[in-house]
């Protein structure tokens, strides 16, 4: 005798849940799409459960090779609560099965604004862009569908998010680490990294530190091999107040170059943030063995000696 079908929405997409863990995705597709149906006929408005459920459903479409129907499910679920990050990413590995590159890139890229450290978004964008200069040639970026704009609400939604519903992010560092450092860059990977870092400098210039963060981000996923394109990520993270993260990547940047006198600084500078003062006086004492008649290390020297007295 089967298993009596549970009788709510919450039951339906939990049992969906279960076989999709299980790889039954045709079973798991069976019960989003009943779970659906009784959300209907109920009549009640819960557009975050239905979309829910249409990026589930989604997620056994493209399990099953089925692209064109994830892509409609998530477009689907978007449009009930846009900018949400799972249809997002489904959606654009329908894309780029399809070979639809263009679609896939700019969902990659919306993905990106919303967390700028999704690993699977980051190494998306890596191959996109060499699938899109290798069909579009170096003029492919005006040859893209407008990417949108994503508001600060969607931004604040997802960072409210239990941990599981973003762990992608806490991963991106790793894969950084462990994908392109585990292999020797290309000519033409050192090349497409100094382009990505030029362009990132450019939004520094103007302000645009997220967007810069993520020109460095995708600099760093063909080549891992320049200190200073994680010493500039990191003065960007310092102008958005993510210390932590500036930390992090002033460390890479001196592992590179030991002598990298803006990632000293800028190490230092974030600690400082962090009330770690010790920390920031080392980093500072290492500064000025280098450059000893350094103004602004002197003088966050004298900041942070006030702080400990």
């Amino acid at each position: 005798m089967a298993p009596k079908l549970p009788d709510s929405v919450e039951g339906l997409r939990a049992a969906g849940n279960q076989s999709f863990r299980n790889g039954q995705y045709a079973e798991a597709s069976a019960l989003y799409c009943r779970a659906l149906r009784l959300l209907q006929v109920r009549g009640s408005s819960d557009p975050e459960e239905e979309s829910v459920l249409y990026s589930n459903r989604a997620a056994c479409h493209l399990k099953d090779g089925n692209c064109a129907d994830c892509i409609k499910d998530c477009t689907s679920a978007l449009a009930l609560v846009p900018f949400s990050m799972k249809p997002l990413l489904r959606r654009a590995s329908a894309y780029e099965a399809l070979e639809k590159y263009p679609l896939a890139y700019v969902d990659y890229k919306t993905v990106l604004q919303i967390d700028n450290s999704v690993a699977s978004a980051l190494e998306g964008i890596n191959r996109m862009t060499r699938a899109l200069m290798d069909s579009l040639g170096p003029e492919w970026r005006l040859k893209l569908p407008s990417i949108p704009v994503v508001p600060v609400s969607a931004q604040k939604r997802w960072k409210s998010l239990p941990s599981e519903n973003n762990k992608d992010s806490t991963k991106s560092k790793s894969k950084e680490t462990t994908t392109t450092k585990n292999k020797v860059p290309s000519a033409g990977d050192v090349e497409r990294a100094r382009v990505l870092k030029e362009e990132g400098n450019e939004l520094v210039k103007k302000g645009n530190h997220k967007k810069a963060i993520e020109k460095y981000s995708e600099s760093l996923l063909f080549s891992t091999l320049e200190s200073t394109t994680y010493s500039n990520r990191a003065l960007c993270h310092l102008a958005l107040n993510q210390d932590k993260e500036a930390v992090k990547d002033c460390t890479e940047a001196l592992k590179l170059d030991g002598k990298n006198v803006k990632a000293l600084y800028r190490r230092a500078q974030a600690y400082k943030a962090l009330k770690d003062y010790k920390s920031s006086l080392a980093d500072i004492s290492s500064l000025l063995q280098i450059e000893p008649r350094n103004g602004p290390a002197q003088k966050l020297r004298q900041e942070v000696n006030q702080k400990l007295k």
